[in-house]
């Protein structure tokens, strides 16, 4: 509704004292008092499909110099150098899905954009980008735009939080991802141009331009490009794809709304429960929005680690019952402003009113664990924490027909 009234209050709003709350509003009420009172205005709610539908032709004589230009003052880029998205280079990607160039695929907050194919497809070229990753992409924006991914959440808050790519199955191996040594890294490896493409397509369809709209007070790099894969070979457990219901020829993608990994360093622990006792003793921070709202977690384990656990028969779900009851802080750690404007307020029935050196969880149910394995040699793990609204959704990669995409239909 672009002629609906608005105010803007100068940040910051929250953990100010109430009366600086007041003052704020005191500045801006002749302006709410007119917002008002001006005759009503035709709210029309507008469609999205025409604001992203149609084409723009750019004359460039040099497509790695004064083309780069354009671009980027247009903004529609990232800050680094962009593949021209040319007619023949886009038509390529829509063939290679086997979907007409105009289907949507989903609706991108908070702009409310809608993803089509050709719309996608233009943003994974520009991201560097080949016609055999559409099919993966396709169902990674199908998955950002589930409503429990809530990206008009992760899209504008200053919260350190982006969309991770996790993929699984076959298709892997197929698509040249990294699941091993690095595999956050650089690399020969096609994770930086896909998780790029997703973040163009947040850009672009999506409107999540930075300062303007994604308020992030820092950020992190993930922001460029996010994107991982299972390493299954070496995952003693079910693989995520397999715990979300999904068959052995599936491949699959997963959206997690997370931080960056943060590293878990243990060369001495020989047992899973001194490996835990690592793990938990690392996720147990007060500075981290798990601690005050009911969401995911994600723990990385390294297959180095993995094997040291399951070797004391431990599954899955045994890992995440230990991080459940071992992963917390005692509500002395937290400071009293805390304690009263979070805890108190977003998990009352856990905490209000309860001794101060109660323990507080970093996840509310042992279920919110998310467990992969990947990497390579080494004892490093990884965990990354969430924003608190956004939910983890898996999406399966198929074709047109329902039919999963197959490693053969990779080959030359």
């Amino acid at each position: 509704m672009p002629n609906m009234p608005k105010v803007v209050l100068p940040h910051p709003l929250g953990g100010i004292p109430l009366d600086k709350v007041y003052d704020k509003l005191d500045v801006a009420f002749d302006e709410i008092v007119a917002q008002l009172t001006l005759p009503p205005a035709k709210l029309d709610a507008v469609s999205p499909v025409g604001a992203f539908g149609g084409r723009v032709e750019i004359s460039a004589v040099d497509e790695w110099g004064d083309l780069q230009r354009e671009l980027l003052e247009r903004g529609w880029g990232d800050g680094l150098p962009l593949v021209p998205p040319t007619e023949a280079r886009v038509q390529a990607m829509v063939d290679f899905c086997g979907l007409p160039a105009d289907h949507v695929v989903g609706v991108v907050e908070p702009g409310n954009g809608v993803a089509t194919v050709e719309n996608i497809a233009s943003n994974a070229v520009m991201a560097g980008c080949s016609p055999q990753h559409m099919p993966l992409l396709v169902a990674a924006v199908k998955a950002l735009s589930d409503p429990r991914v809530f990206l008009r959440n992760i899209q504008a808050t200053t919260h350190p939080i982006s969309p991770m790519l996790i993929v699984s199955g076959p298709l892997t191996q197929a698509l040249n991802i990294n699941c091993g040594s690095g595999v956050f890294g650089p690399g020969p490896w096609a994770n930086g141009v896909l998780g790029r493409a997703l973040r163009l397509v947040m850009l672009n369809i999506g409107g999540g331009k930075p300062i303007a709209i994604d308020k992030a007070t820092m950020g992190h790099p993930g922001k460029y490009s996010y994107c991982m894969a299972e390493n299954e070979a070496a995952n003693p457990w079910p693989s995520l794809r397999a715990e979300r219901g999904f068959g052995a020829d599936t491949s699959t993608v997963t959206v997690f709304g997370c931080e960056s990994p943060h590293n878990i360093n243990d060369h001495e622990s020989t047992t899973a429960g001194g490996l835990l006792t690592t793990i938990c003793g690392a996720m147990a921070q007060t500075g981290q929005n798990n601690v005050y709202y009911p969401c995911e977690l994600l723990l990385i384990l390294s297959p180095e680690h993995a094997a040291t656990i399951v070797g004391d028969g431990y599954s899955k779900d045994d890992v995440r019952q230990s991080i459940y009851e071992g992963a917390r802080i005692p509500m002395t750690r937290f400071s009293r402003e805390n304690i009263e404007r979070r805890l108190w307020r977003y998990l009352a029935k856990r905490y209000r009113n309860r001794p101060i050196d109660t323990p507080v969880g970093v996840v509310q149910r042992a279920e919110d664990v998310l467990i992969l394995v990947a990497g390579g040699p080494g004892k490093h793990s990884m965990y990354a924490p969430t924003s608190g609204s956004s939910h983890s959704v898996t999406c399966p990669i198929v074709k047109a027909d329902g039919r999963p995409w197959l490693p053969s239909d990779f080959q030359a």
